[in-house]
């Protein structure tokens, strides 16, 4: 029952990749619209895609707690 558990917790990762993903592919595309905003945009990709991993960080994290403490 604890494995079910934790590979339901673990589905938490699927939208934190499709996310990163999205955010990715966007930033993408508003550097090659408008070059001179390189800079700001990659900055502001690197604090986005920080934050989105942390859902599948956390996700990992609940998961483990609930194989091995659970």
């Amino acid at each position: 029952m604890n494995a079910m558990a934790a590979a339901v917790a673990i589905l938490g990762v699927i939208p934190s990749a499709l996310g990163e993903g999205l955010v990715c592919a966007h930033v993408i595309d508003g550097m090659s619209r408008n070059p001179e905003m390189y800079s700001k945009l990659r900055t502001t990709m690197i604090l986005a895609c920080a934050l989105v991993e942390t859902t599948a960080i956390y996700s990992l994290l609940v998961s483990l707690l609930i194989l091995f403490v659970g």
